[in-house]
């Protein structure tokens, strides 16, 4: 690793809203500070046990994102508004997704975020549900990932790395003082700092700005 460079940690579930609401800001940040900074996924498992969507469930989450979207500007489609959201049969449960992300990033490593992002807008857009191992698997064939190969690394992680992972997860937020998912910490030269992201929801921009000074500076 240069001199100029760093870690951007990033916190997150893959079904957490405000984590949709996050996503643009990271998303700026990688496409405009990629080569500068690294981008780590933490996957801390909002919904470590499946949960059926009851009605005060669904009334919560129904209202966060309608937050969100005022927030952010973020999509929220039709399948999931009037399809997933409304029927009390959709579960919600973290652990498939999280170890799409996982088992993606095994295969290559470039394709954990883009797996996350494909996930946030399956499940928030397209209305698809996500703890469905055989839409992951479509989800990571649209990636351009064989799907046996897929198949064998989900089912390996699933086995061996993801609960692993998610107590490391919560480890890192408690270790950061984190509030919660999202967080995003930048480290840099061994030493890490909480980033007020919340301030730039909506402004992608505003974020890249902020992350990029507080980068070192390029010689």
């Amino acid at each position: 690793m240069s001199s100029h460079h760093a870690t951007l940690h990033y916190i997150h579930d893959p079904l957490c809203g405000w984590c949709y609401a996050a996503q643009p800001l990271v998303s700026a940040a990688m496409r405009q500070l990629g080569a500068r900074v690294d981008l780590i996924l933490h996957a801390g498992g909002l919904f470590a046990e499946p949960r059926t969507l009851d009605h005060e469930l669904g009334e919560h989450i129904a209202h966060s994102d309608e937050r969100i979207a005022q927030l952010s500007g973020q999509f929220f489609g039709k399948p999931y508004l009037e399809g997933l959201l409304a029927d009390p049969t959709t579960v919600l449960f973290s652990l498939p997704p999280i170890t799409a992300i996982l088992a993606a990033r095994s295969i290559d490593a470039s394709l954990a975020y883009p797996m996350l992002v494909a996930i946030q807008a399956a499940h928030y857009q397209r209305g698809l549900r996500v703890v469905d191992p055989d839409i992951l698997v479509e989800m990571a064939e649209e990636l351009a990932i064989d799907g046996d190969t897929f198949r064998q690394s989900y089912a390996r992680v699933r086995s061996t790395d993801l609960l692993e992972h998610i107590e490391a997860s919560r480890r890192l937020l408690n270790e950061v003082h984190g509030h919660g998912f999202p967080t995003l910490v930048l480290e840099v030269h061994g030493k890490r700092q909480v980033l007020p992201h919340h301030l730039d929801y909506g402004k992608p921009e505003a974020f890249v700005e902020r992350l990029a000074a507080r980068l070192p500076a390029v010689h």
